[in-house]
């Protein structure tokens, strides 16, 4: 008879995610301030907002802004993105019925998911993704369809996602600008999946996150540009990507009424609604689109100062046509497999980085390393100094 007092005993539960340990952010992180690395791993600038917008949240708090807003966010905010998409992408979404203001990006998706999946849907995921989009479609019940992105160039392979579509088939996660590829949609590719989509009910969530980071004269090819996907999906946008301010944690999600509907159902129990100063800051901010407009040339420039040094070492450089990610082949570098030697890079060499085979459920191995450039000049030089070794 056990002699511990029921009183303190903790009941034991059984796990929802038994294969499921840290992230390999947070282990990279965590090994790049052990080892005093420059931390290329984890997806996050290093460098300060603009102080304009700092004042834009101390005027909202000092007006009184410090309440509960409305539960779909602050009506202010929702209008500006409202005029935001129609003036870039061309279509008018409702501020009252068809924004809706998010805890950031990662409790949008969950929310859609949640919002729309019921245990047996099965939800198609295009590998390599963002490590949320699995353990969320699973904490709904649902069944996750992986379908792998072609090898080496990450274009979407529409015949093996046109056969992964059954009649269970509820929903798509699609994401471009790409996380962890850096690779961009093109007109013809969402054209297609217009086409693929246009028989079925199936439905689409399309993580726009980087949408205002695509590079060489490029456009961003969101579902708001083509009608027939824009009437299934639910689109994910992150003002801290774009304002530099991952630490706030405020996105939206722009839906059909009807879909918005069953999101807000969620949500309000989710979260219910977001920091107010900041959303008041932000819709007062957003009157300039300049900064949005400027940041594809503003994250170019870093690219191309990385590119050009990487192209000193032995890595081989696969083109980063979007985001703030720069992928290369270290196939000429090392015989390590890529989790190795993101250890090993970081702790021989002083510099984080993140294995593409964390984004496959397999692990899937094809000697590539996920670098981040969102870093200041100064942070990538000194990088570049250490990787010269290589």
């Amino acid at each position: 008879m056990s002699t511990v007092p029921a009183s303190s005993r903790t009941p034991a539960i059984g796990t929802k995610f038994p294969a499921m340990g840290t992230t390999i952010f947070t282990v990279m992180s965590a090994l790049a301030a052990e080892t005093n690395a420059v931390n290329l791993g984890q997806g996050f600038p290093d460098f300060n907002c603009d102080p304009t917008l700092l004042a834009d949240v101390s005027a909202a708090m000092a007006a009184g802004h410090n309440q509960y807003p409305p539960m779909p966010g602050v009506l202010s905010l929702r209008q500006a993105m409202a005029a935001k998409i129609e003036a870039l992408y061309g279509r008018r979404y409702d501020a009252n019925s068809e924004i809706t203001v998010t805890a950031g990006a990662t409790q949008a998706i969950i929310t859609a998911v949640l919002a729309i999946v019921r245990p047996g849907d099965e939800v198609i995921v295009l590998e390599p993704c963002y490590d949320s989009y699995v353990p969320n479609i699973e904490l709904a019940g649902g069944v996750v369809v992986r379908v792998p992105l072609t090898p080496g160039t990450f274009r979407p392979d529409f015949a093996k996602i046109g056969a992964a579509i059954t009649p269970k088939t509820r929903a798509i996660i699609v994401n471009t600008p790409h996380n962890p590829s850096a690779t961009v949609w093109t007109a013809a590719e969402m054209r297609t999946l217009e086409e693929l989509l246009a028989p079925t009910d199936v439905l689409v969530i399309s993580d726009e996150v980087y949408e205002h980071m695509v590079f060489d004269g490029a456009a961003h090819e969101s579902v708001a540009r083509y009608p027939g996907l824009a009437a299934r999906s639910f689109i994910v946008s992150s003002f801290g990507k774009t304002y530099h301010v991952t630490g706030w944690k405020v996105g939206t999600v722009a839906a059909p009424a009807v879909l918005t509907a069953e999101f807000r159902k969620v949500h309000q129990f989710n979260v219910f609604t977001v920091n107010t100063p900041m959303q008041h800051a932000l819709a007062r901010y957003m009157d300039d689109a300049a900064p949005y407009l400027e940041l594809p040339a503003f994250y170019q420039r870093k690219r191309d100062l990385f590119a050009a040094g990487l192209a000193k070492t032995r890595f081989k450089l696969l083109p980063s046509g979007g985001t703030y990610f720069q992928c290369v082949d270290i196939t000429a570098v090392s015989e390590l497999r890529e989790a190795e030697f993101c250890q090993w890079l970081t702790r021989e060499i002083g510099v984080a980085a993140i294995p593409l085979s964390a984004f496959y459920g397999s692990g899937f191995d094809q000697r590539v390393v996920r670098f981040c450039f969102a870093k200041q000049d100064e942070t990538l030089n000194r990088a570049l100094e250490r990787l010269a070794k290589l």
